[in-house]
């Protein structure tokens, strides 16, 4: 795209580079202020600041960013529950809770979200907890401000129990147990996080519920809800989560296509008072490897 270019004359000198730029451009001193900020003007050449005053003469260049793609139409998702406060949905595999720094262009759940929630965040509307990309399963989704901030509140004082159903590699040594390690960011690797001493408290009580050859279905509840939390927790234990190229074996296994997690069931108290508990059948695509598992366990 062409730059677009103004010279101030003598009846701007002194003004803010920022002024001068709403002032030309008509819009608004914080949109210009982000194409200062980004690198996307130029004065006689040089980058300045927004404060930069400005002198009779002086040639101003503005390189707009390329106009956005167009974003998908939001997903349909299917509501297993909906009151005056809460949307429920069973959110598949492959979608994102919100879009992360690298796309915009992806429809996730808060686009589902947005036209169902007059709460006025930004970023995040309605989000009250998130899911990774491919693990599917039950998502809060709040209808208003007060609903968000009870449902958080909610979460915080661990009133607020999930049920995950994994598949990890191997046999687990311990039946039942629960996992208490630490997590933080992982220093070589800032978007993943690892079993750090200086990190967060991180508590996943776990049962096996039926051992295949090379591998093992687990329960998990877990207390907390740290980012990745059941995913590095059994890494840690060196049962990483079968499919989990990120935090296991970089091939995946038993035609699996994504990270075989899935949050199964959900049980708490809605702003209304009401008790609300939920199940999510396992979705076809895990059920089909754990049929396949079974088969070869027969044989």
């Amino acid at each position: 795209m062409t730059p677009q270019s103004f010279t101030a004359e003598l009846g701007a000198a002194g003004e803010r580079l920022d002024v001068f730029l709403a002032a030309a451009l008509q819009r608004p001193r914080s949109q210009v202020q982000r194409l200062v900020r980004t690198n996307l003007v130029s004065v006689n050449g040089e980058q300045e600041r927004t404060s930069y005053q400005m002198q009779a003469g002086d040639v101003v260049q503005i390189q707009e960013p390329p106009a956005p793609a167009a974003k998908a139409a939001p997903p349909d998702m299917p509501i297993i529950y909906e009151d005056d406060d809460l949307v429920i949905i069973d959110k598949p595999a492959g979608i994102a809770v919100h879009p992360g720094a690298a796309s915009h262009v992806t429809a996730t759940v808060v686009d589902f979200a947005r036209p169902r929630t007059t709460d006025q965040d930004p970023d995040r509307p309605g989000i009250v907890h998130r899911l990774d990309r491919d693990t599917s399963g039950i998502l809060i989704i709040a209808k208003n401000e007060h609903a968000k901030a009870f449902m958080q509140a909610a979460f915080k004082r661990r009133d607020v129990h999930k049920t995950y159903e994994l598949l990890v590699v191997g046999r687990i040594d311990k039946e039942q147990a629960v996992i208490k390690l630490p997590l933080g960011r992982d220093p070589a690797h800032p978007l993943q996080q690892a079993v750090e001493a200086s990190g967060r408290e991180a508590i996943t009580p776990y049962v096996a519920t039926r051992y295949y050859n090379g591998y093992t279905q687990i329960q998990a509840k877990p207390e907390t809800g740290r980012t990745h939390q059941l995913r590095v927790h059994f890494a840690a234990l060196g049962h990483p989560v079968a499919g989990d190229i990120v935090y296991g074996p970089p091939k995946r296994p038993i035609g699996l296509k994504r990270q075989f997690l899935h949050a199964s069931t959900i049980e708490f108290t809605a702003p209304s008072g009401k008790l609300v508990t939920l199940v999510s059948p396992l979705p076809p695509d895990l059920q089909v490897v754990l049929d396949r598992l079974e088969e070869e366990s027969a044989a």
